[in-house]
Parts: structure tokens; C-alpha cells; sequence
């Protein structure tokens, strides 16, 4: 990987961070494409909760952060860190694979 390319990419990952981890907070808060034909339609309240409604990065917080701002920030950042640290597995075991069928 060039210089550049570094720099280029650890720029964006950079910017994603502070987008998720500041800007993030100020998304709109009404209610997406979905929710709000259920809701013009009458049947929102017929939705159940999902699955994993009650782990720690539900509803777009962080479990047990009382601070709305902060819990809404920390959980962006670990969305860019948990979709980072995969994409970089992917990216090596594919590079890995390439590699091994050359030889």
C-alpha cells in the first residue's frame, strides 16, 4: 500500500469517526420510511420488540450512559471500530487466499 493510500484511508476513517461520534447525534429523530407508513397506517402498535432490543447498543445508545449526547456518540464510534476491525479481516483473509493461490 502507497503512502498516500495510507494517509488517504486513515483520513477517511478519521472523518468517519467524528461523524459518528459527534455529528450522529444531530440525525433526525423522526421516524424512518417504514416507521412512519406504520404509523399513518395504524398498525405501529402492533410491532413487538425486537431480539435484541435489550443489548447494550440498542436504540442507538449505549446501555447505562445517562448522558444522551455521549451514549449516541459512543455508540457510532463502535460501530466504525466493530465495522473496521471486520472489514480489515475480511480484506486480510482474502489477501491471505490471493496470495496462497498464486503459489
Amino acid at each position: 500500500m502507497s503512502r498516500w493510500s495510507k494517509k488517504f484511508y486513515t483520513f477517511f476513517f478519521l472523518v468517519s469517526l467524528a461523524v459518528a461520534g459527534v455529528l450522529s447525534f444531530y440525525a433526525s429523530s423522526h421516524p424512518d420510511g417504514l416507521e412512519k407508513v406504520a404509523e399513518d397506517k395504524g398498525f405501529l402498535d402492533t410491532a413487538k420488540d425486537s431480539a435484541v432490543s435489550g443489548s447494550p447498543l440498542a436504540d442507538y445508545g449505549v446501555a447505562g450512559l445517562d448522558n444522551e449526547r455521549l451514549s449516541v456518540g459512543v455508540s457510532g464510534v463502535i460501530g466504525i471500530l466493530v465495522t473496521a476491525a471486520v472489514a480489515f479481516a475480511v480484506f486480510a483473509i482474502a489477501k491471505k487466499l490471493k496470495s496462497g493461490a498464486k503459489n
